[in-house]
């Protein structure tokens, strides 16, 4: 399998999904019961190729998938699901929200003008990479971000993702650069296919940027739905802690 460089993917993923503040999504203004209940828009496109991710279509064609939405008209939505629902938290999910940098910072100051608090879920690539990114994000109160790990170690992450290895050490700079910046963040680290050794040599390294870090750190395992599947079957990997999505436990919610 040929490696890939997440960054120069990002800049290609950039050009197709990206039209100054408008952004490309395949569905917008869902409710969900995670984090206790929170209204979701899903965008298309990725930096990495996760093998056990949950978005299929919108994350591999990007270009024939989704319509481009302004971040006034996202929040809008967000905000009627969220008032319908009785929820007080918003999110961008299903592919990589940092991918268009205009249209996230403006969003958010849509958000910082209410009550709500905003998710920010997003596999730490560009925070990483971009320490100013960070930094911007911090003059915002209402977002918290999560720094999805994809597995324990540079192995595990470029075998998982098909990325270069040494991008693993891009999402720890992330955690590292919101934290100097001031910004509310946790880790949540993919497990399903590693070992419990795998788990305390990555929360030395995490100790080593940030003693809160290890504390925080939320476990994440695959869900099991049939397009995960079977790029699982096809990439000849098993996961060796998994969950079909009528059985997920509810402290993984």
């Amino acid at each position: 399998m040929q490696l890939f460089d997440p960054l120069k993917l990002a800049d290609d993923i950039e050009r197709i999904v990206v039209r100054g503040e408008l952004r490309k999504y395949y569905r917008v203004a869902r409710p969900g019961r995670w984090y206790g209940g929170i209204a979701s828009a899903d965008c298309c496109g990725c930096c990495l190729k996760c093998v056990f991710c949950w978005s299929g279509a919108p994350r591999d064609n990007p270009d024939t998938i989704g319509n481009f939405y302004s971040p006034e008209h996202i929040f809008n939505k967000l905000d009627g699901c969220a008032r319908k629902f009785g929820y007080s938290q918003l999110r961008v999910s299903g592919n990589e929200p940092t991918i268009g940098r205009r249209h996230l910072l403006r969003l958010l100051e849509l958000v910082e003008g209410t009550d709500y608090s905003f998710i920010l879920e997003t596999n730490g690539i560009l925070l990483g990479h971009d320490r100013g990114y960070a930094e911007e994000l911090s003059k915002f109160e209402r977002v918290h971000v999560r720094v999805s790990i994809k597995g324990t170690n540079e192995r595990e992450f470029s075998d998982l993702t098909g990325a270069l290895p040494e991008a693993f050490e891009l999402q720890l700079k992330a955690l590292g650069n919101l934290l100097d910046a001031g910004v509310s963040c946790h880790p949540a680290v993919m497990l399903s296919f590693s070992q419990p050794r795998g788990l305390e040599q990555l929360k030395e390294r995490l100790g080593g940027i940030d003693p809160s870090l290890p504390r925080s750190v939320e476990e994440e395992y695959v869900f099991l739905y049939p397009h995960v599947v079977e790029r699982l079957k096809r990439a000849g990997l098993k996961p060796r802690v998994s969950y079909s999505p009528d059985g997920i436990p509810e402290e993984l919610v």
